[in-house]
């Protein structure tokens, strides 16, 4: 299974360039030539790495990386909404796929700065590149994704954020983390989370973990979600202090116009992990979009 995350990783890195590609010259919709020419690949290259990596032809990855689709996504998710509200509930309350569950750090936990606590963690490839992984015996508490000659710097940020924790290199238990987290198919194994955050911030990230992989809301939706649709901009600083990238999906909240926004670990990796999901939700449902 290594070696297969291993290959995915490599891959992004010729699907990232390819998505720079696409979104510069977004408005006129680049053919397969146009993106392989740009890339220095053959078509057929091209073809075959986004049908390992994504699962759907870049034809389709196209689609699902344009502004009309994000748009459409977050219409589908306004009615998901206006139906929830209606019925006095305070969010969608979907369990999501990887069937995470969580638990906040307490107060004097985080007065104390971690101490006490034992964390461990490593880097490992992801579909996605490398990524940090860090947990503790309550669940996992960091996933960071890196950029290349980054691994020391994103280290030393965590051991910075908990300076009194015990800190242990556990490559071997990091992989095996990854390997659940980016399998293809969901572990039928919970994955839990430990909290790090205000309740606010904590009460968004809680609010994230009700959209489903292939879905994308609004920060304005977002914030109805979290009961707190006046505090947009409150509610966007919290979705970019989340340290746990993917398992909470902070990548799935866009601005209302469909633009991906930014993303502290890339906007070419938002639109990634985006359109990514949008392919398996798509094709485990066997759904297809409007037109091909």
């Amino acid at each position: 299974m290594r070696n297969a995350i291993e290959d995915q990783g490599r891959q992004y890195a010729t699907v990232a360039r390819a998505i720079t590609f696409i979104r510069s010259h977004a408005r006129r919709q680049p053919s397969l030539k146009e993106i392989s020419d740009s890339l220095g690949l053959s078509e057929f290259h091209l073809q075959r790495v986004f049908s390992e990596w994504a699962g759907v032809s870049p034809k389709r990855f196209l689609q699902y990386v344009t502004k009309e689709y994000a748009k459409q996504a977050l219409r589908c998710a306004g009615d998901l909404l206006s139906v929830t509200l209606e019925a006095g509930l305070s969010s969608p309350g979907r369990l999501h796929d990887l069937m995470v569950s969580c638990e906040a750090m307490s107060p004097g936990e985080i007065k104390t700065m971690g101490a006490g606590i034992e964390i461990r963690f490593g880097s490992v490839p992801t579909p996605f590149g490398d990524a940090l992984i860090a947990w503790t015996e309550r669940g996992i508490c960091h996933v960071a994704f890196l950029e290349e000659g980054t691994k020391d710097k994103a280290v030393a940020a965590l051991w910075k954020e908990w300076p009194a924790a015990t800190f242990l290199q556990d490559e071997q238990r990091a992989m095996q983390l990854a390997v659940a987290i980016f399998s293809a198919t969901p572990s039928d194994q919970p994955l839990h989370l430990m909290l790090h955050g205000t309740n606010f911030q904590i009460k968004v990230w809680e609010a994230l973990l009700s959209v489903a992989p292939g879905e994308l809301v609004s920060y304005s939706q977002l914030a109805h979600m979290a009961g707190a649709p006046k505090a947009q901009r409150t509610v966007g600083s919290a979705v970019g202090k989340n340290n746990i990238a993917l398992l909470i999906p902070c990548h799935r909240v866009i601005r209302e116009t469909g633009e991906i926004s930014n993303y502290r670990w890339g906007a070419e990796r938002k639109v990634a992990l985006i359109a990514w999901e949008a392919a398996r939700a798509a094709t485990s449902s066997g759904t297809t979009l409007e037109s091909d």
